[in-house]
């Protein structure tokens, strides 16, 4: 049985699931070479069957839908109602392609499947372990598993930069964090995540890095206002109030201006692991 993922359900139909709504085409522009470029390892074929994980707002399911026709089908599973509301209006005349609220973890999916793919969507389980022996059942004998997760938060600088920046600002010294913890950088550790797949029944395990730049503004204030809507620091605004988002701003803004372009835009690397398996007998 696969972990309580009740807080991610939660944050997920929350304000934070309406805030990637209104910021669906940003955060499409930024994710989409990471998506395209686990696709291209996934290489979904006409006819095939294909489950989207922690599909969002329904870009990847799209995707994948055109790529495998009308002829295939493709299924976009997320916790997030109101993502998922705007992925059918997206999807509306593919008749390929079609949309469950799910926790995918453990709800019931079509057997059988070819292909099972995310982007950025498969670091959130409360017990990884068994939800990817409950997805490795969905797929048929040999079937595919394709997704891409972020490497660790150190790698990561557009995210690491700025939540530390506000954190100092406001006084918090958190605990150490456990890396594993359900979130965007809990598969940053690619043997512990091939360790997971392996145990989960899954073969030909491979990794590959991925590397892409994040921009994050024309400048570094409008970078640092972004990051308060979008990535770790926004939560830490929610938490603060909104009588601390000057003080956040200023501080983020202070922490990427030695790290802009001579032009002033900010765009530091995004880096991420390309994780690709085949489904054991």
């Amino acid at each position: 049985m696969a972990g309580d993922n009740s807080e991610q359900i939660k944050d997920w139909n929350g304000p934070l699931g309406q805030r990637w709504v209104e910021d669906q085409e940003t955060l499409d522009a930024l994710t989409a070479p990471f998506g395209a470029a686990a696709i291209e390892a996934a290489e979904p074929a006409a006819g095939e069957r294909v489950n989207d994980l922690g599909c969002g707002c329904g870009a990847t399911s799209i995707a994948l839908a055109e790529a495998v026709g009308r002829g295939g089908t493709v299924l976009g599973v997320d916790i997030s109602r109101p993502m998922l509301d705007l992925a059918r209006r997206r999807g509306a005349g593919l008749q390929q392609l079609k949309f469950e609220e799910a926790d995918a973890s453990s709800a019931r999916l079509p057997d059988g499947q070819d292909l099972i793919f995310s982007r950025f969507g498969g670091m959130f389980f409360a017990d990884p372990a068994p939800a990817y022996a409950h997805l490795r059942r969905a797929l048929k004998p040999g079937g595919r598993l394709a997704m891409v997760c972020w490497q660790g938060a150190k790698e990561n600088l557009w995210a690491a930069v700025p939540v530390q920046a506000a954190r100092t600002a406001l006084g918090i010294t958190p605990a150490p964090p456990d890396p594993f913890a359900p979130g965007p950088f809990a598969f940053g550790d690619a043997e512990r995540v091939r360790g997971i797949l392996k145990d989960a029944g899954f073969t030909d395990i491979e990794a590959e890095a991925f590397e892409n730049p994040m921009f994050m503004g024309d400048t570094p204030n409008a970078a640092a206002l972004s990051s308060t809507r979008l990535g770790p620091v926004s939560r830490l605004v929610r938490e603060a109030g909104p009588d601390k988002l000057d003080i956040i701003v200023r501080a983020v803004e202070a922490a990427l201006t030695p790290l802009a372009a001579t032009d002033g835009r900010v765009a530091l690397p995004g880096r991420a692991w390309i994780f690709t398996a085949q489904a054991g007998g």
